[in-house]
């Protein structure tokens, strides 16, 4: 769902990238999940609100600037089962990572990678024989299939 990034002030505060551009996506979770060399550990945002393009996090215990540099760089999420349905048509990122990815001639372009947002639309990293970036967008992406793990898309081989 999102990232620390570093520190903020003395205080504990702590600047959170989310990923993506809905920034109440992570404002509307109590409880989020912060990765760990240990694995994933449950832990309760006391404060979080808007922060310019980020959010501003206080966690619990965390009072000070070298408490709050010990969160830097590591992973937000939330648990699957708390994330809304999509509806048809939408999908969650970590839904598309792994798909393998064709275009139109049934040629095999690589799998998702990862996605980057860049405003406009998102783009889908697809690592194959080389790295291609697909845009994820109506007049390109023909078709998700979630059950048989492939998207279809409107892509020459060569570009």
């Amino acid at each position: 769902m999102g990232c620390v990034l570093v520190p903020h002030g003395v205080h504990g505060w702590l600047k959170v990238r989310p990923y993506g551009a809905d920034l109440d996506a992570l404002l509307g979770f109590s409880n989020w999940w912060i990765a760990s060399a240990e694995g994933w550990r449950e832990i309760r945002a006391v404060e979080c609100r808007p922060h310019g393009a980020g959010l501003m996090a206080k966690f619990p215990d965390v009072d000070d600037r070298d408490a709050a540099r010990a969160f830097s760089g590591r992973d937000v999420a939330v648990p699957r089962s708390a994330l809304p349905e999509t509806q048809d048509g939408e999908f969650y990122w970590q839904d598309l990572v792994g798909l393998d990815v064709q275009n139109v001639a049934g040629v095999p372009l690589g799998r998702v990678d990862r996605l980057i947002e860049t405003g406009g639309n998102d783009v889908l990293v697809v690592e194959g024989e080389r790295q291609r970036l697909i845009p994820f967008a109506g007049a390109v992406v023909l078709d998700v299939d979630l059950a048989a793990r492939r998207i279809r898309v409107d892509w020459g081989e060569d570009w």
